[in-house]
């Protein structure tokens, strides 16, 4: 903890250029009314926080005004102290008390005087300052903190006062020279270290982040990386994957793999700001690569239908090599049962950060040519995923999804094959419905115990329009088979729906959907079905159990 410093020394150390505010930063929120408050706390004695600063003899490209202030350069030989955290409460106080610096033309009337008010009562709760324009400031019962610093003007604003006020204001002025405001000075020119600061401050709910530092110190005239992710979102936009742009955690993630082989933003940190900029055009070409890949081969026409959008980091580092390479039927082989067995046994759910790191060295031996186990991922899978509840939102359901997909599913009363790239373009459109219909369910007696999942369970869905529900959902299987051509076997096949549906016998037609959705995935992810001793089948692996997210 450094020495802490008075409002005066906060304020000369502002104005000399020392303590400065980085261009990282977000801008400066508060409302004077805030301001106002935190005078009040100043001068109750209430804790207000520590400002954190960072000092360093590197300076910033980019740096942001004080509030409505313009602050002069600091001395070239100096070390300069930036505000990590405490910028609204430094802000704050230098816009309250200090006489030195005036606002810019377009800025004035930003910001209000704070005033001391004789006439509030003295309350632990509410507060004895507020901030008004002059004209509202009646020298009768307010006094303006602005000249507490100023020995002169001081004098000259209490010479109208009663005996009593005066002696009321110079109390307060004395505890506002007598405040000490709180400052810890992290000392270091580790870009890494200032990183994970950054991020462990993030953690504790403070708007700062890594993709505003390296914005900050990758910046040049030609290059904004904020912009040149923007224009990437743009981009994506036009085939469903603009959330992806918008994302800068997961395109931070994407640049970390691509330029450093490891998935954490802060290993950008010590990178050069040239060769981020001279490497970006190699960055979104994998990213592009990567979103093609997913696209092209597992059917995932939005993002927001990819089981884990953190699959994209892989990718982005295996086709950042030789990307002007086609890939391998090799290479996809093994990048296909890597995608499907990480989904289906989540993988990436919880803490993943050790996983992806893996999954990143292991593509990049891939596409070098080296031995690699990519595809080598912890796995099991039995009759209970197919048993859990429908919802758009899991990566459970989502990879379910993505299963039926890949049979080039068949329109379930016309026959006619589903246009899957429109139908999953939209992951909020009603396309997936119920195979044995919810309303006959509802009104049927159901296993003690039984939850909502036993009537929504992922294994009673298919991809069926809204249009072909409608006519199907009040009625049994065996009634809505009539609507259907008379030889639907491609129909059912293209939806993995066994023929016991038409029984009518909901627990036989899901035993049997579950154990043919488990045969069409072991084709997927490349692995043998074994049966336990009651007939349930499962997948023969290395067994691991992943909890889902």
């Amino acid at each position: 903890m450094s020495e802490p410093l008075t409002i005066r020394k906060a304020i000369d150390k502002l104005i000399d250029g020392t303590i400065r505010i980085p261009g990282f930063q977000r801008p400066f929120v508060w409302e004077p009314a805030r301001a106002a408050l935190l005078m009040d706390s100043l001068y109750k004695g209430y804790p207000v926080g520590t400002v954190l600063l960072w000092r360093t003899r590197h300076r910033l490209k980019t740096e942001r005004r004080l509030g409505v202030f313009e602050l002069p350069p600091p001395d070239a030989d100096y070390p300069v102290d930036y505000v990590l955290d405490g910028q609204q409460r430094l802000t704050s106080i230098f816009s309250t008390f200090q006489t030195t610096l005036t606002a810019t033309e377009q800025d004035t009337g930003v910001w209000l005087p704070i005033y001391y008010d004789f006439l509030a009562e003295e309350d632990a709760q509410d507060s004895r300052f507020v901030a008004l324009t002059h004209a509202e400031a009646d020298a009768a019962q307010y006094f303006p903190l602005a000249v507490f610093l100023e020995p002169l003007a001081f004098t000259k604003a209490t010479g109208g006062l009663s005996e009593a006020r005066l002696e009321e204001i110079v109390g307060v002025h004395q505890k506002f020279v007598e405040t000490l405001v709180p400052v810890q000075t992290f000392e270091s020119e580790d870009r890494t270290r200032v990183a994970i600061v950054f991020e462990r401050v993030n953690r504790m709910g403070i708007e700062l982040d890594v993709f505003q530092l390296l914005t900050a110190w990758t910046w040049s005239d030609e290059f904004d990386l904020q912009q040149q992710f923007q224009a990437l979102a743009e981009e994506f936009e036009d085939f469903g994957f603009e959330d992806v742009g918008d994302d800068t955690d997961l395109m931070l993630r994407c640049a970390a793999a691509v330029l450093q082989r490891d998935p954490s933003p802060a290993a950008l940190v010590n990178v050069n700001g040239a060769e981020v900029r001279a490497a970006f055009g190699n960055v979104a070409e994998a990213i592009r690569l990567a979103i093609d890949f997913v696209r092209a081969n597992f059917q995932v026409h939005h993002v927001r239908l990819l089981p884990y959008s953190a699959c994209l980091i892989p990718l982005a580092a295996f086709f950042s090599i030789r990307s002007n390479e086609a890939i391998t039927d090799a290479e996809r082989a093994m990048l296909t049962r890597w995608f499907w067995r990480s989904c289906f046994s989540h993988r990436y759910s919880g803490n993943p950060q050790r996983n992806i790191r893996e999954d990143i060295q292991e593509a990049v031996k891939l596409r070098e040519g080296k031995v690699s186990s990519i595809d080598d991922v912890p796995f099991m899978v039995g009759a209970e995923f197919f048993e859990r509840r429908f919802s758009i939102r899991t990566v459970a359901t989502k990879a379910f999804i993505l299963l039926l997909a890949q049979q080039n599913p068949r329109s379930f009363l016309s026959g006619q094959p589903i246009k899957v790239d429109r139908v999953l373009a939209e992951p909020n459109r009603s396309e997936y419905h119920h195979c044995y219909p919810k309303a006959k369910l509802m009104k049927a007696a159901r296993p003690s115990g039984s939850s909502d999942a036993y009537i929504n369970a992922l294994a009673n869905f298919a991809i069926i329009s809204r249009a072909e529900n409608r006519k199907i959902s009040d009625k049994l299987p065996s009634e809505y088979r009539t609507l259907m051509p008379d030889d639907a076997a491609a129909i059912l096949a293209s939806a993995v729906i066994p023929d016991s549906l038409f029984r009518d016998d909901y627990p036989t037609f899901i035993r049997d959907r579950v154990g043919a959705l488990l045969e069409r995935l072991s084709d997927l992810v490349d692995m043998q079905l074994i049966s336990y001793s009651d007939g349930t089948p499962a997948f023969v692996a290395d067994f691991e159990v992943n909890e889902e997210a």
